[in-house]
């Protein structure tokens, strides 16, 4: 299980990275995303498996493609 939630870290993290490098809050993140930030908070802290549906609409929002938000993670 610990392999699992260091992922969750990871992919958590790169989230966070990305959000602050667009200037986002993480209220008008999730908000672009159609997400509550409670939610996104979550995935932030590695706390939230994320379903590949809304993998896809953070990237969207980023403006990467799946393949470039996971890069690292």
């Amino acid at each position: 299980m610990k392999q699992v939630d260091d992922i969750l870290i990871r992919f958590g993290q790169r989230i966070r990275e990305l959000r602050k490098k667009r200037g986002f809050s993480q209220e008008a993140f999730a908000a672009a995303c159609g997400m509550d930030r409670t939610y996104m908070g979550g995935i932030e802290r590695g706390e939230r498996n994320v379903a590949l549906r809304n993998i896809e609409r953070i990237a969207e929002t980023l403006e990467l493609t799946v393949a470039q938000l996971m890069k690292g993670v």
